[in-house]
């Protein structure tokens, strides 16, 4: 089958930056450049519009000279308006080489907002064009609001694409600037374009307003576009412009006529970059990017994958530089936790991984979110739990901090079966706990309690969670230190949990 070939063009730097709050510093936008031409391995960048500000200049100048060394001048792009030659004098400065030249594509924003009859409006475009020919500057020509323009005056579009037909440019790009779209109207319009003009090299703009933005890409490619308009992270004005990572997975694996040279393995690692200099967060659950879209959740698809991975779909996350998780949570089950143990080279009897399952559940039951990381912690809390006979039992506890007052706590333990009660203040929460606990010692063993000499509190390394923080606590007894651990996802509950251990081995 023969392939043909489109061409993919990326505006995250001009178009998604017109994001809400959005702004890309100079190096931020040098750094993405090379990156989304060397690693994604787009064809084209449109990376700023003309003379928006000194700082968009300089960002222009910067990625203009690194091309140029790099032999990707003709690869930079710049926005450009019909203005009797300043964009072009702004170019120049620039060291840019493609325009992409900003006109009206229908007949609403002609009439409204220039105040200019069809011909008056060619004109102008025609002069414009000429003088970027003289200087050396290729010219693609943007038809703004031209998805408008086919629904409501496409006799003036079909006008202008005659006019355009004659001029020396080398792209039309067709936007559906307000996102308005349905996937059956892309279809049917660039058709219709395509058949008139069966000549020009069309390009597909698509803006995500109705959230079709990945619809109408994949209907117009089919209708025979030879080139698109993406930006990473779906970033753009209002709802956004048309994302990246999904079009890319889409032409991939349902488009097998179409050949494009973006390297899927890259997309990851440039959304996260695009995310850290935006500012502009990925949503969990973003098709191919997003922080969620390999894990699974339930168990029975944790158990599905282990049988001939039935839940597996196209979509393999080592396509895009990633990898597959199991979430923990109280909807995992023993098959997400035995995956994440296999990771780990973790093995664990039936009885234990039940314990462990248990415990998962229950910080499930708490809304906590207990990643891979936290697994080895939770191992050792439950099975160490395990080794001690509980004769202690800390059975209830109320702990209070107002403001201008001590901290307060009123303590009940059972001790082997019998039911003792105190209060207490203290210096903060855990010693309030602990001034409570001596008075109880005291009282019904006459004996002090062992001496605190050291208080630690961890999060387990590498954890990007909340789920879970351990405390360890040395004590003293005799002259003889010991130390025990307690884990809960709040920090004087995991102290309270050591202190328990403790008086059970004392």
């Amino acid at each position: 089958m023969t392939q043909r070939k489109i061409e993919i063009m990326d505006t995250t730097l001009r178009d998604g930056e017109q994001t809400s709050g959005v702004s890309f510093s100079v190096s931020e936008k040098l750094t993405i450049a090379k990156l989304l031409l060397e690693e994604l391995k787009v064809d084209r960048l449109e990376i700023a519009s003309a003379r928006v500000s000194d700082g968009e200049l300089q960002a222009v100048q910067k990625i203009t000279a690194w091309a140029a060394e790099n032999n990707f001048l003709e690869n930079i792009e710049v926005l450009t308006f019909v203005d009797g030659g300043k964009s072009i004098d702004w170019m120049l400065e620039a060291g840019a080489k493609v325009q992409n030249l900003l006109t009206k594509g229908s007949l609403n924003h002609l009439t409204h907002q220039l105040k200019k009859t069809p011909a008056q409006h060619f004109d102008d475009i025609k002069a414009t064009i000429e003088l970027a020919a003289k200087n050396d500057i290729k010219t693609n020509v943007y038809l703004e609001d031209w998805s408008n323009g086919m629904r409501n005056s496409k006799d003036y579009v079909f006008e202008y694409l005659d006019f355009l037909s004659t001029q020396k440019i080398n792209r039309v790009l067709l936007p559906d600037t307000l996102g308005i779209l349905t996937h059956n109207e892309t279809a049917l319009f660039i058709t219709e374009v395509r058949a008139k003009y069966p000549k020009l090299h069309l390009d597909f703009h698509g803006h995500n307003d109705y959230d079709l933005g990945v619809a109408n890409v994949m209907e117009a490619v089919k209708a025979g576009v030879n080139g698109l308009h993406l930006t990473i992270n779906g970033m753009g004005e209002r709802a956004g412009n048309a994302p990246m990572a999904s079009v890319i997975a889409v032409i991939n694996d349902f488009l097998s006529d179409v050949k494009i040279t973006v390297n899927e393995k890259a997309l990851h690692k440039v959304s996260k970059l695009v995310e850290t200099f935006s500012g502009f967060r990925i949503p969990v659950n973003k098709p191919v990017v997003g922080a969620n879209v390999f894990t699974q959740t339930a168990g029975i698809h944790a158990d599905g994958d282990n049988k001939n991975n039935l839940y597996f779909n196209d979509l393999m996350p080592e396509r895009f530089g990633r990898k597959r998780k199991y979430a923990l949570g109280k909807t995992s089950g023993k098959a997400n936790i035995q995956k994440n143990l296999q990771d780990l080279g973790i093995s664990l009897n039936d009885d234990e991984l039940k314990k462990v399952t248990q415990r998962i559940i229950e910080l499930g039951d708490k809304k906590e979110v207990v990643s891979q990381e936290d697994l080895p912690y939770i191992i050792s809390d439950v099975l160490d739990s395990d080794t001690i006979e509980k004769r202690v039992v800390v059975e209830n506890y109320v702990l209070t901090h107002s403001k201008e007052l001590k901290p307060s706590t009123t303590l009940k333990l059972r001790v082997e079966g019998v039911v003792y009660e105190a209060q207490a203040q203290g210096d903060g929460q855990f010693d309030a706990f602990m001034n409570a606990l001596r008075k109880l010692y005291k009282r019904h063993s006459k004996k002090d309690l062992p001496a605190l000499v050291d208080y630690a509190v961890r999060i387990p390394p590498g954890s990007n969670s909340d789920a879970l923080c351990e405390t360890i606590i040395t004590w003293k007894k005799d002259k003889k230190e010991f130390l025990t651990h307690g884990l809960d996802s709040d920090q004087t509950v995991s102290a309270i949990k050591a202190t328990e251990k403790m008086l059970n081995i004392i």
